[in-house]
């Protein structure tokens, strides 16, 4: 079933993850500072409740950025939904302020994004996708979109009509070239959900495949969980390459950054990414290295070894074949080849940048590129088009090219859904569209 109904919005956001979160706190601010009518906005997600990495929410990790980089504190250090208002209403602040550290764990981190989220429930659904985006019925100025939206648990299709969209459908996980995901290979996306259905007993053989943090961390998880389990970490280098978490190289992540990034040639932009790639990419916390280290280390003078370091290795083949998976590796060292056996192999292979092309639908041949192809994208993070659209398409996400190394990441979220507010706010004013 097909309705289409008057339902109209200043703003759609399809997803509704911290960056999308985060806007509806930016745009909820911006309402208190006019006098004017409140920007309407409206949020679609098709998984069943706010979710951040839940399958990488492993115990006492913690987060990799301070807790002032939260969804509102560099753009309003006065919100109500800061870290520190959180902790103040958990009655948690002083002990807090006591551990005398930057860091919170993940879990929490994300019951603050549940807290934060639990004031937009009258403005986002779950379990609901967006499945195209329309160009509306008139001829000549697009000042308007429709959105098609999906109910997926009673079915049935619905159309709104928005003035702007942000699109934040998060990342895609990325697997090795060539192989799926089954019972007994995953994504470091599933992990936790498919942990907890395992049988322990009857796993004695771990690979995991990665150099990156959740890598490192799923494999000192396995370790500490199963004791009779052999785990294999599996990577191109030696070993894991430690985080650059200095001051100088931080500044990176700065706001400015951005400007930095976005205004430079793209001799600068290649070199951006050449110098500062170990502040996240494929990149483990000492702490982290070290503990695992120490693990490795502790089982040789025990003679019970039970961390297997398959470094100078790329996996060429994994199929599961019975209760096995059989995985081929090319060492980087001299070309050889190994295959081995496991009972369950995770990949923590990292994640693809959000494509948002197919979702755009009919509005996409009106959406501007480079010349190697991809959308260009402007400073307020809007799409760039041609002439006659006149609407407002963001990205939180998927903007590495334009914006650079910090575009998606949660450093600079309240910075980036700030200025996407601001702008949605000035297309308000300047009132380019009529939806009457």
């Amino acid at each position: 079933m097909h309705t289409s109904g008057n339902e109209i919005h200043e703003v759609v956001g399809i997803g509704f993850g911290p960056s999308n979160l985060s806007l509806a706190v930016a745009l909820e601010e911006h309402r208190s500072q006019t006098t004017g009518d409140p920007i309407t906005a409206a949020f679609f997600e098709r998984q069943p409740t706010l979710g951040w990495h839940r399958n990488m929410l492993l115990p006492s990790t913690k987060m990799q950025i301070s807790f002032l980089k939260d969804l509102a504190t560099f753009r309003n250090p006065a919100s109500r939904y800061s870290f520190i208002s959180y902790l103040h209403a958990a009655g948690r602040l002083a002990q807090f302020v006591n551990n005398q550290d930057f860091f919170p764990t993940r879990q929490e981190f994300h019951d603050y994004l549940e807290w934060a989220e639990a004031g937009f429930a009258d403005r986002v659904s779950y379990s609901t996708e967006v499945t195209a985006v329309h160009l509306p019925d008139t001829v000549g100025t697009v000042d308007h979109v429709g959105v098609e939206i999906r109910d997926l648990i009673r079915g049935g299709t619905r159309l709104v009509r928005a003035r702007n969209i942000v699109v934040s459908t998060g990342l895609v996980p990325k697997m090795p070239v060539g192989m799926e995901r089954d019972e007994r290979i995953w994504h470091s996306s599933q992990f936790l959900e498919k942990f907890r259905k395992l049988e322990h007993n009857r796993i004695r053989r771990v690979a995991v495949v990665g150099a990156g943090q959740s890598a490192a961390e799923i494999v000192r998880f396995i370790y500490d969980s199963i004791p009779g389990a052999t785990v294999s970490a599996i990577m191109p280098s030696y070993g894991y390459s430690i985080a650059d978490d200095t001051p100088f190289a931080n500044r990176i992540f700065d706001a400015d950054a951005v400007d930095d990034y976005y205004n430079g040639s793209q001799r600068s932009k290649d070199s951006f990414w050449r110098y500062h790639r170990n502040t996240n990419y494929g990149v483990v916390d000492d702490e982290v290295i070290r503990d695992l280290h120490q693990r490795a280390y502790d089982d040789e003078v025990r003679g019970t070894p039970r961390l297997d370091f398959l470094n100078l290795s790329r996996v060429d083949t994994m199929k599961q074949t019975g209760d096995e998976v059989r995985v081929t590796l090319h060492s980087v060292r001299d070309a050889s080849a190994s295959t081995h056996g496991f009972d369950l192999v995770i990949c923590a292979t990292g994640y693809d940048s959000m494509e948002p092309s197919r979702l755009l639908g009919d509005l996409e041949p009106l959406c501007l590129r480079d010349e190697e192809g991809r959308l260009s994208v402007q400073r307020d993070y809007s799409l760039a088009t041609t002439p006659e659209v006149t609407c407002g398409i963001y990205l939180q996400g998927g903007t590495e090219h334009t914006h650079g190394l910090a575009s998606s990441l949660l450093s600079n979220i309240a910075i980036r859904s700030g200025e996407i507010a601001d702008s949605i706010a000035e297309r308000r004013v300047s009132r380019q569209y009529s939806l009457a």
